[in-house]
């Protein structure tokens, strides 16, 4: 019998999984009463701002991608924000960087996820404003129970705090301390934003959609903006060691609109993967099962056997590499880079051994291009991976970075939605006192170097690493999945869609297996860190297996028994109307409800 640390949820009405039980639960709120799949994702999306402040913040940015009843196409909501229109290379360089730091003012993108949110809100919910937003009103205003790790993260950046950034130490440092687990904890100036937003909505009258663009602009050109913009300006420390102010400006958001795109896709298994556009990392996932089904044996679609990891791993490295070359905000080779004829190209190169080297192909027979960090060969940064999480997160060495959250609902309709916040965490920036969040540190995966796919310019998107996934079935959505993890997330989500979908693992099993991921790649977080053929194993993987990897060449990193992934999943079954759920049980934090 396979392990599993909880069943997978079945049902009919419809069906939660995210990151946090509360905004898991406060989302089945919105269900029962009456709202769809789209209500109750931006429910828990500004549930997740509160409960998981460290992991993903209004400041921030969140991509999705969305089914209706209606229109079963998938459909890529986009909120990653830009770069603002003074963040050139010549600025950065002008202060004497040669990396974009990893927190601070400087480097903040455009706050994308709210006006994401209220976009989605309009365009396929069915409820008020005001009634979306209650719970995450009531939980910063009222309060709510501290997860452990809130505190963890709040201790580890407290001296960056008390001695830089006051305001942060004004709100995370009451009494002047980190607070406890399980404390209740009020975020007051942010419950006051988000009741200047539904205020903004009803002086526009009783229209629901009226009321949501009342507060898009409330947000984009009025009070919000107008905060933002004076904060920018001041000057805060930042990874670089040195204050900088930022470049954020109430012009920039004023400019700013998220947007709806078509999604990338790929058959796969008899299933249609969908993911963002090449400007997120997302297309690692695709490329990966096309190199996979390449190789043409049945043995590399098991994550738990010697020669599937070792498969997988390779196939990874060859995806992440092109990543790498090629992603970015640009005019992108899509179609060669997910040719059947360039998968069979790129498979010819997973040999018996792991690989140590970063290898981009040519699509189109065109030549790769690199940061020069990476030709150089980049220093390695071992302790860059958090075990507890596979991301970046708050290390030894004083940076403050983060993770991220995921939210996927499935109402009884059809609807369906898979969802992945992040950024904006407390410990990117300093908290702006007059809303109760700081901005976010996106900009840090954009190169200061021209001519790269990922270079960085004014209104161009961050490469980002938020991937979230939708999986149809003749033409009919049938799963939302996705992860934090940053450049493990599709990692992850190759392990879990391998497992479930041609494993015919359930969904709980699927999550609750043994996770690994290759660190075998250019880091997307400062300070941009590769570790040549590293594999880093949850420690319940079997010895033998471990034991034939190595022999392989893999550098086998163990972690904890149950540290890697935080996986949500919901699916549907079209023909019956039942739908399912499971979470990621690492951590104790993420759930599923639904019935």
């Amino acid at each position: 019998m396979t392990f599993t640390t909880r069943p997978t949820l079945q049902g009919t009405f419809g069906m939660v999984s995210s990151t946090h039980w509360l905004a898991s639960q406060a989302a089945m709120g919105i269900l029962e009463r009456g709202g769809n799949a789209f209500d109750a994702a931006v429910t828990a999306g500004f549930v997740l701002h509160v409960v998981e402040p460290h992991l993903n913040g209004p400041g921030g940015e969140v991509p999705a991608i969305v089914a209706t009843a209606e229109d079963p196409a998938p459909k890529v909501l986009c909120g990653q924000g830009p770069a603002p229109a003074g963040a050139t290379i010549a600025h950065f360089r002008s202060l004497g960087m040669d990396l974009i730091p990893g927190s601070g003012p400087l480097a903040a993108a455009v706050p994308g996820a709210v006006d994401a949110w209220l976009l989605l809100l309009r365009d396929h919910g069915t409820l008020p404003l005001a009634e979306v937003l209650e719970p995450a009103i009531g939980y910063a205003g009222a309060g709510h129970p501290l997860v452990a790790r809130v505190g963890d993260t709040v201790a580890a950046v407290r001296s960056l705090f008390e001695e830089h950034w006051p305001t942060s130490a004004e709100l995370w440092l009451r009494g002047g301390r980190p607070p406890a687990a399980g404390e209740l904890f009020a975020n007051p100036a942010y419950a006051r934003t988000l009741t200047g937003l539904v205020d903004a909505g009803r002086a526009a009258g009783a229209d629901r959609e009226a009321q949501i663009e009342a507060a898009r602009r409330a947000w984009r050109e009025g009070f919000v903006a107008e905060a933002i913009d004076r904060f920018s300006r001041r000057p805060f420390q930042d990874s670089s060691g040195r204050p900088h102010a930022g470049l954020v400006t109430g012009a920039d958001l004023a400019a700013y609109t998220a947007s709806w795109e078509e999604p990338v896709t790929l058959d796969w298994n008899g299933y249609s993967v969908a993911k963002t556009g090449f400007w997120g990392q997302g297309p690692v996932l695709l490329q990966t099962l096309s190199v996979l089904e390449a190789l043409d044996d049945p043995r590399v679609y098991d994550p738990s056997t010697a020669a599937g990891i070792h498969a997988q791993a390779e196939a990874l490295k060859l995806a992440f590499a092109d990543r790498e070359a090629w992603y970015g905000d640009v005019d992108v080779p899509a179609k060669a880079l997910l040719s059947r004829e360039y998968a069979r190209e790129r498979a010819a190169l997973v040999g018996a051994r792991a690989s140590t080297d970063l290898r981009p192909g040519r699509p189109d027979g065109a030549d790769p291009r690199l940061p020069a960090q990476i030709r150089r060969g980049a220093d390695r940064h071992e302790d860059r991976l958090d075990p507890t999480t596979g991301e970046p997160t708050v290390k030894a060495d004083g940076v403050p970075r983060g993770d991220t959250c995921h939210v996927d609902v499935v109402d009884r309709w059809g609807n369906m939605i898979s969802a992945t916040p992040s950024g904006g965490w407390l410990q990117s920036s300093p908290t702006i006192p007059d809303l109760g969040f700081p901005l976010g540190s996106r900009l840090q995966m954009f190169w200061l170097e021209e001519g790269l796919a990922s270079s960085l310019a004014p209104g161009r998107r961050p490469r980002t690493t938020l991937s979230p996934t939708m999986v149809h079935r003749d033409g009919v959505p049938v799963m939302a999945c996705g992860t934090p993890g940053g450049d493990q997330q599709d990692q992850w989500q190759l392990l879990f869609l391998l497992r479930h979908l041609a494993g015919g693992r359930t969904l709980q099993e699927a999550i609750d297996a043994p996770m690994w991921h290759t660190a075998s790649l250019p880091a997307s977080f400062y300070p941009r860190g590769v570790e040549p053929g590293v594999l880093v194993v949850e420690d319940r993987l079997d010895a033998d297996v471990l034991a034939t990897l190595r022999a392989a060449g893999h550098e086998v990193r163990l972690s904890d028994p149950w540290s890697l992934g935080r996986l949500c999943a919901v699916t549907r079954d079209p023909r019956t109307g039942v739908v399912a759920a499971g979470a990621n049980p690492r951590g104790m934090q993420g759930y599923a409800c639904g019935r």
